[in-house]
């Protein structure tokens, strides 16, 4: 475990504050991820766990606080009435619990708009997994930790041996209510022009250094590379398939490939990690755009990475420290080894440019505004229709653990995460490095793009032709024996033929979609306070009965099942396949 709390601020920053206000119904801005255990979670011993470890995250204690007078950012209050039971939870998956029943239950949170009546994060553990397995999904406010943060905040929830992983002994005092701050009016208009000058500064340097980049030798050099991409940069943006308004109803769903397989193919064919990344989702978004009916040739993909911007004094402080890289990719390049190098030589030509940094100083030139110009411009954007988008896909890749993670004893064998979307923004790929994997996140409107599992599907297999066009070998997929299962013996067995290549199918006839939807049933307790686990007796066991209950939510709102549908057809019926060529 982290012993060093992150870096806090009392005072939301402009960016902090815009993730509450563009917030609605059809836009829930959580990141969470779905983390998966080697076995079953002990619940009231995850929760005393976690208990034990809230003074090094304050933050989870704290509420976000309007200002009484509406003239600068919202501020992290303690919330006097905190307790855990209000944010941990149980739900139970009917038998067999496998992967597409928890892909329907993740989806089901991710719909969800966090309250912000208490501190905004939420854990639930999810029971019933077949295979002996455990799994949780955590969801935390955007307006709490980025991408970068967030990752922080999983290096202190869990731990990197199994013996440190369980609950620290805590004193059984209830702790003292910190008093709400009351803010002047004179504390408000301080507080305003302060944020203000502090922006203005941050735009002047940001100026000033993109200047003395940009006419460097370096920096003239980028600006002529940058030429040969004016066609592309100036061409109008397209609307896309997944380009449409969005619902708020979620779908999730995920993959993973071997870490050390990308580093073959960079070292193979160069790049970088994020070029590999993009090259692959690339050729998957055409794939899949191409599965609707649509062409590809000649067409641009506008996608948004976002950047870190935290120097070595802020480590990994909470909130959000990004600005937003954006490049333009062509959609109809076949060959892998040619998306590799199209998708560096831009990504590195927005770089040199300092392309982020001028999207940094924007933000910078807003922050400067009042407070509640802000508000109102950030409010406003959903509300009006753009005739083209200004971009068609956010990508966004964290670098997480390089080694293993416990909790409570159970060791942590995968970490998917999730990227919020919304607006006319219908897909989001969020991805994460742990203990030599990546893990995709694939985050989709469940009505914009409901065939999610195809995207899943076309990530696979552009990934192996990118590893077959660089002659890396595809490891075998990594199996990770469940606590308590003794491993069978290998057979000897004569060896056999190579198959032919099949079809990768979207999805498996065992997974039924809306077997998920009957059996979750979301508990909380009702007692007062909880500092140790034999304090923890009255958490109620999860049910996975079938009476109307199972169909609401912990609000009481039904849980409608998702229609199904055949993603091995297209919108007309005909069938289609994994690998369309590219047009």
């Amino acid at each position: 475990m982290d012993n060093q709390p992150p870096v806090l601020s009392r005072r939301l920053s402009g960016i902090d504050a815009a993730f509450l206000y563009l917030e609605r119904k059809e836009i829930p801005l959580n990141i969470a991820c779905v983390a998966l255990f080697d076995g079953p979670i002990p619940f009231r011993e995850f929760v005393a766990n976690i208990d034990s470890k809230l003074d090094l995250i304050p933050r989870y204690r704290q509420l976000a606080v309007p200002p009484p007078f509406n003239l600068g950012y919202p501020t992290w209050e303690y919330d006097p009435n905190f307790h855990i039971k209000r944010h941990i939870f149980r739900v139970r998956l009917d038998a067999p619990g496998g992967e597409a029943e928890l892909e329907a239950l993740a989806g089901r949170l991710l719909s969800q708009v966090l309250d912000r009546g208490k501190p905004l994060w939420e854990v639930h553990i999810v029971e019933g997994l077949k295979n002996g397995r455990g799994a949780l999904i955590a969801r935390i406010h955007h307006a709490l930790a980025d991408g970068v943060a967030g990752a922080a905040l999983l290096r202190i929830m869990l731990d990197p041996t199994p013996e440190g992983s369980h609950a620290i002994r805590k004193p059984r005092t209830r702790p003292a209510a910190t008093p709400r701050a009351e803010h002047t009016l004179a504390e408000q208009v301080g507080g305003a022009i302060q944020s203000a000058l502090e922006n203005v500064v941050a735009a002047e340097a940001g100026l000033l250094g993109l200047a003395e980049g940009l006419l460097s030798d370096r920096g003239k050099n980028a600006l002529q590379e940058l030429a040969t991409l004016l066609p592309e940069l100036l061409k109008p943006p397209e609307r896309f398939p997944f380009n449409k308004p969005c619902s708020g109803d979620r779908k999730f769903c995920w993959a993973e490939v071997d870490f050390s397989e990308v580093q073959a193919i960079r070292a193979a064919l160069g790049g970088k990690v994020n070029d590999c990344i993009l090259s692959v989702v690339v050729r998957a978004i055409a794939r899949y755009i191409r599965l609707h009916g649509e062409k590809v040739k000649g067409r641009l993909l506008r996608v948004v990475c976002p950047v870190n911007l935290r120097g070595d004094e802020q480590g990994e402080s909470l909130g959000n420290r990004i600005t937003f890289l954006p490049v333009v990719l062509p959609l109809d390049v076949r060959d892998p080894v040619e998306m590799l190098h199209a998708v560096a030589t831009r990504m590195e030509i927005m770089k040199s440019v300092r392309a982020a940094e001028l999207i940094a100083i924007a933000a910078s030139c807003l922050g400067a505004t009042p407070a509640p110009m802000q508000e109102l411009f950030w409010r406003g954007i959903p509300l009006v229709p753009l005739p083209l988008p200004l971009l068609n896909l956010i990508c966004t890749n964290v670098a997480g653990p390089t080694s293993a993670l416990y909790t409570v004893g159970r060791r942590l064998v995968a970490s998917y995460p999730h990227v919020p979307t919304g607006y006319e923004l219908g897909l989001g790929v969020a991805v994460q490095s742990y203990d030599g994997k990546l893990f995709f996140g694939l985050t989709a409107d469940a009505h914009v793009a409901p065939d999610i599992a195809r995207l899943r599907d076309y990530i696979r297999v552009s990934f192996e032709e990118l590893c077959k066009a660089a002659r890396v070998k595809s490891a075998p997929p990594r199996t990770t024996t469940p606590r308590g299962a003794k491993p069978r013996p290998a057979k000897r067995t004569k060896p056999a033929k190579p198959a032919e290549p099949v079809e990768p199918p979207a999805s498996d006839p065992s997974r039924d979609l809306s077997h998920d939807r009957q059996g979750a049933i979301f508990q909380t307790g009702t007692d007062p306070f909880v500092s140790q686990p034999g304090d923890l007796s009255d958490f109620s066991a999860p049910s996975n009965g079938h009476g109307s209950e199972a169909s609401r939510d912990r609000k009481g709102a039904i849980l409608h099942p998702e229609p199904e549908s055949d993603p091995s057809r297209d919108r007309q019926g005909a069938l289609v396949h994994p690998e369309p060529a590219l047009v």
